[in-house]
């Protein structure tokens, strides 16, 4: 059975859709931007989106008993690939030596503006 993870320490769904899921012991966390709760803005340059994205999804992870450690699969989408190497260097910061599986897309525009946004699949040990 599915079980819906929220948690208030991570920003609010701007739409019909959970933070995450959780099944089993699979947890899929839907897409985060660097999204501001006060302001409901996405604020900040690659770099700075990019570490409160993945600091907001170790958030959601650690609401469902999981962690950065956990993450199986990434999908990273970008409004600029260009922006490419800048976000693998914060990325790389939060991943230990074995990083998850992932893919990188480019696309032609994200929520609220925002320059990335990262989804992942986690094991809930």
């Amino acid at each position: 059975m599915k079980e819906k993870i929220f948690t208030p320490e991570a920003p609010i769904p701007v739409g019909p859709y959970s933070q995450a899921v959780k099944f089993g012991n699979l947890l899929f966390v839907s897409g985060q931007v660097a999204l501001n709760q006060e302001t409901k803005q996405v604020e900040g340059d690659i770099e700075q989106q990019t570490r409160a994205v993945l600091t907001n999804l170790g958030k959601i992870l650690s609401a469902a008993g999981s962690g950065m450690e956990d993450v199986l699969k990434t999908t990273i989408f970008l409004a600029d690939m260009g922006d490419f190497p800048r976000v693998n260097q914060v990325y790389a910061s939060f991943f230990g030596e074995t990083p998850p599986a992932r893919s990188t897309i480019q696309v032609a525009k994200l929520p609220l503006g925002a320059l990335v946004e990262i989804e992942a699949i986690a094991f809930v040990p």
